[in-house]
């Protein structure tokens, strides 16, 4: 009697794992399930970075860990170095600093060998690394697991992207899940592939901006570990998520294995193609706003509002919908407009440059949610247009295996957020919060114009997926998708 309880047991786990496992392999739900997996990976991301704005500054001053610094004036010379501004901008930095630099061979890996690990990867490193960070007290356990989010969504992030893609718009690499050649059939064009990605932008967006409010609010009235636990369990779910569909989407992968698929552009030639290097500079450009003002707008809105930390989350809700207008606006001009989606970025970024001016004036909170939420529209004009422009790009000129340029395009949101918050510390150390913010209005301005240069390349059609087999099995792609 006693065995047969745990015979009955691991009957119904089994019967359960079989049920789950069926159910996973049809491949219209698995396309519902990875656009679940990979929209909750890039929000989780987002909320990483962002919650920590109203969240940090008044932490680390409870604990202690630096000091402002106080002049000598008998002396002449400083005796601390700690500054509030810098503290902030490194351990908001070391994230993007981390990512940066695994980027490359994040998607050099994920073109070899697939989607699937790297992203429960990542999942996996972001769970633990969150979980570090919501029980560490020091600054120097908090950088470090700062430090591993950044490796985590290394992974998560470059691989969720190309997930998006290779579900939906890339033929060639739709063998992963054979089935969904139909949907392939039905998103080959531009307008389908800028709604697709509009969608994970419109994940992206609520997490970045649902962030500050959620963390300030727990942790005004639960305290840090809250937020962050909360965080971890989501990756974890996320992760569990993805490991399940791995082996049905592996199998269908094994049975096409035999068939020829291009070889991908190496990271190093797409990176010598001076238009996916501008839309990587604007990519940049356009979030420089949001990196330089997260770790020092918390720090001002104290000492010019005297804000509480809900409050300091909260200015940056109301921008998820002006980010939502711009993300549906851009898609839809899409349809009507294709060749004219460089113009577009180019007024979100003059906009957001323009936005910033204005922050400085700002007398309350409430105020302050007019130029976020333009530069939050702003920005979803930019990454609507530009984002499917590199994979347009990568169809025309190079092949289309997507791992690559969308590692180049974490890396210009990294390399915004790695340079950002020290820059931006350093300056307003130096000068002032305006400063900082004519120093914004410049560099977008200024950048703006060179996306002109972006006008003729719509002209060239992708090639088919026979064209691709062809040029990859005869290897003169590298030669024949130079213009």
């Amino acid at each position: 009697m006693a065995k047969s309880i745990p015979s009955t047991i691991h009957g119904y786990l089994s019967n359960l794992c079989y049920a789950l496992h069926n159910f996973l392999s049809t491949s219209k739900r698995q396309a519902h399930i990875i656009m679940f997996i990979v929209c909750i990976a890039l929000l989780l991301d987002n909320m990483l970075y962002m919650v920590i704005v109203p969240i940090i500054p008044d932490y680390l001053n409870r604990i202690g860990e630096w000091t402002n610094i106080e002049k000598n004036v008998s002396s002449g010379y400083f005796v601390h170095i700690k500054n509030e501004d810098v503290a902030i901008g490194i351990l908001f930095a070391s994230k993007a600093i981390v990512q940066l630099v695994i980027n490359p061979f994040s998607g050099a890996l994920i073109d070899r060998i697939g989607y699937d690990v790297p992203m429960c990867i990542g999942l996996g490193i972001i769970f633990v690394s969150t979980m570090i960070f919501a029980f560490g007290n020091s600054y120097a356990v908090l950088f470090l697991a700062r430090s591993l989010q950044g490796m985590g969504s290394a992974f998560a992030d470059t691989s969720g992207l190309g997930y998006l893609k290779i579900r939906f718009h890339a033929r060639e690499r739709l063998r992963f899940v054979v089935v969904l050649a139909m949907i392939a059939d039905r998103y080959q064009d531009e307008r389908s592939r800028s709604r697709q990605l509009g969608i994970a932008l419109a994940f992206i967006s609520f997490g970045s901006l649902v962030a500050p409010p959620f963390g300030g609010f727990l942790y005004e009235f639960f305290g840090k570990r809250v937020p962050f636990v909360i965080l971890s369990l989501i990756a974890l779910f996320d992760g569990i998520l993805i490991f399940a569909v791995m082996r049905p989407t592996q199998i269908q992968f094994a049975s096409n294995a035999t068939e020829t698929r291009p070889k991908g552009t190496p990271i190093w030639r797409l990176l010598m193609d001076p238009y996916i290097m501008i839309c990587a500079g604007a990519l940049a450009m356009a979030n420089v706003g949001l990196a330089f003002l997260e770790p020092t707008i918390s720090i001002w809105m104290r000492q010019e509002m005297d804000a509480s930390e809900w409050q300091m989350g909260l200015i940056w809700l109301p921008g998820f919908l002006p980010h939502i207008t711009g993300v549906i606006l851009t898609v839809k001009l899409n349809q009507y407009y294709p060749k004219y989606q460089w113009v577009l970025a180019a007024i979100g970024l003059a906009l957001q440059g323009m936005m910033c001016v204005i922050i400085p004036f700002c007398k309350n909170f409430t105020v302050l949610m007019i130029p976020i939420s333009g530069i939050c529209f702003g920005n979803a004009l930019v990454d609507t247009a530009l984002l499917p422009t590199l994979a347009y790009l990568v169809d025309v000129r190079h092949t289309s295996v997507y791992g690559s340029v969308y590692a180049i395009a974490d890396i210009s949101y990294s390399l915004a957020y790695a340079i950002g918050p020290i820059v931006a510390g350093s300056i307003v150390y130096a000068t002032n919060f305006l400063t900082l913010n004519i120093f914004i209005f410049l560099s977008n301005i200024l950048y703006a114009p060179v996306l002109y240069m972006l006008r003729h390349f719509y002209a060239y059609k992708p090639m088919n997926h026979a064209e691709l087999i062809s040029l990859s099995q005869q290897t003169l792609y590298q030669n024949n998708f130079e213009y």
